[in-house]
């Protein structure tokens, strides 16, 4: 059995540029998915997963997310002057969810540079990423699924999914072989291949699980596509000398950095939320008879 995950990273740097102008001022990764902030749907799945420490990469102007999982006295006073004990209750549960770590990213030069960043965090154990883009809602926690796969396996582990032919050109293509269930063998993989260069429809989305040894590959990979260190250069030279893991994991994953990932997210969320579902899918039954 190899070593138990208990550290996440969650790079959360970039500049959303594919939401703007709304993460001109607001990160993307605080925008709301109902009452919560997407980011806090990514640290409760790292939390579910039995992650213990939690380290978020930001930038400037991103202070609003280190904010929102710290305490804010004035607002808890009068929740509770107010006898809101229920509502006190859930925003103080935000401050203690995790320890929750944080150090910026001062250069924006790529995933792999904003991983390389958290190093000292890690030391010489596994870690789980989370891609601050990426919300995965399900029963099972992504991350768990990963990292049970790590610890039964002892490699590094990739989240994987089937995309369709036109998306595998925008992605990364696996080469994969089943084990059992959902669980696969990587063995190459390639970063927006031409058609003719495709290896399987089975893509990287939104999760992994690395050993502490992809710091070292990191300081020998060189700038990629934007002069930027990609976190898949460095999976890539780790795939082909160790292997890795695929677990086409459970759950609905959104896409947070795209504005149609971000209605979809607040609209599926909000049909299963207790408090407005009922009335938001009244509202939506009454919306449809006018498309």
């Amino acid at each position: 059995m190899a070593q138990k995950v208990r550290k996440a990273v969650i790079p959360a740097a970039g500049l959303g540029t594919r939401v703007l102008p709304i993460s001109k001022a607001m990160p993307k990764e605080m925008l709301p998915i109902v009452d919560k902030p997407a980011i806090q749907y990514i640290v409760e799945e790292a939390v579910k997963s039995g992650i213990e420490d939690i380290l978020i990469i930001t930038n400037r102007g991103k202070g609003i997310i280190e904010d929102h999982f710290d305490h804010a006295v004035e607002l808890e006073e009068r929740l509770e002057a107010s006898g809101r004990t229920e509502v006190l209750n859930e925003v103080r549960s935000i401050a203690h969810m995790a320890n929750i770590y944080f150090v910026r990213q001062k250069e924006t030069r790529g995933l792999g540079h904003a991983v390389n960043c958290a190093r000292s965090f890690i030391g010489n154990e596994p870690f789980a990423v989370l891609y601050g883009d990426d919300v995965i809602i399900g029963e099972d926690p992504a991350c768990g699924q990963l990292c049970r796969a790590y610890e039964a396996y002892g490699k590094g582990v990739v989240g994987i999914k089937q995309v369709t032919p036109e998306q595998i050109l925008k992605y990364s293509s696996l080469k994969v072989s089943h084990i059992d269930g959902n669980l696969f063998h990587v063995t190459d993989m390639i970063e927006k291949p031409s058609p003719d260069k495709v290896l399987s429809l089975y893509s990287i989305l939104g999760r992994c699980v690395l050993p502490p040894e992809i710091f070292s590959i990191l300081d020998n990979t060189p700038p990629g596509a934007g002069g930027e260190i990609q976190l898949t250069d460095a999976m890539l030279t780790l795939t082909r000398r160790d292997g890795m893991t695929g677990v086409d994991f459970t759950g609905k994953r959104y896409d947070m950095g795209n504005k149609l990932g971000i209605l979809e997210a607040t609209c599926e969320v909000a049909l299963q939320h207790p408090e407005v579902g009922e009335g938001f899918r009244a509202y939506l039954k009454e919306l449809v008879k006018t498309l």
